[in-house]
């Protein structure tokens, strides 16, 4: 009676329909597993408390439309056009975002093909791997720090041209200017260089030596800018 209840309208005789218990030990395992990838992505990670919800949600979804498919390719086609519509209005994510929303994916995919053991397998194994490679720091560079986008305001009547090529060729072993931009309605110039220091502990020093060929304006060093966006 229950499984006539969730019957299509348009299912035939030739259909196989889903038993109600069994669908709702795939959905209920999809949400467990979503729980645990979207633990194991916490730790010790950045993340937003959107993204991680989401992330516990996404297995279900997928779950969900993999059993509804079932097999059926017209659905199955209509589905991935449904999805090519999508479009997050929403900043970019990082490659590290995108992997955990394809790993959720990939499981409520498992999932939804009636392989609950191996979803669990599949979560299990790529969530230790996610939580090592957090804890050792796997991919960052040794010399991160290193890397530096300095900004040396200076009064328009210094001639920027190479005066501060000697002193930052001391003190980096590599440096480049990106840009030069007019401020203060055109009576300061601000220089931007992208530098890289021979040592962490010579910036501060090196901030000095600059005060003193500027005029005391303003300089400021930090992380290393890019103009493509991370991925």
């Amino acid at each position: 009676m229950l499984d006539n209840l969730f019957r299509g309208l348009f299912d035939t005789e030739m259909t196989t329909v889903i038993p109600v218990s069994d669908f709702l030990l795939c959905v209920a395992s999809a949400l467990v597993i979503g729980l645990l990838l979207a633990g194991c992505y916490m730790y010790r990670t950045r993340y937003t408390r959107s993204f991680v919800a989401t992330m516990a949600l996404l297995p279900a979804i997928v779950c969900m439309v993999i059993m509804m498919v079932n097999g059926n390719v017209g659905a199955g086609v209509a589905v991935a056009g449904a999805f090519s519509l999508v479009r997050f209005r929403s900043v970019p994510g990082t490659a590290k975002e995108i992997g955990a929303i394809f790993l959720a994916m990939g499981t409520g995919l498992i999932i939804g093909m009636g392989y609950i053991a191996y979803g669990f397998l599949f979560a299990v194994v790529l969530g230790a791997a996610t939580m090592l490679y957090n804890h050792i720091d796997f991919g960052a560079g040794k010399k991160a720090a290193l890397y530096k986008t300095l900004h040396i305001t200076i009064p328009e009547d210094l001639d920027y041209t190479g005066v501060f090529d000697g002193l930052l060729r001391e003190y980096t072993s590599a440096c480049e200017l990106t840009q030069v931009k007019t401020t203060n309605m055109g009576s300061l110039f601000r220089l931007t260089y992208n530098i890289t220091l021979r040592s962490a502990d010579v910036e501060k020093e090196l901030i000095d030596k600059l005060r003193c060929r500027n005029g005391n304006l303003e300089i400021t060093v930090s992380k290393q800018e890019t103009l493509t966006t991370e991925l």
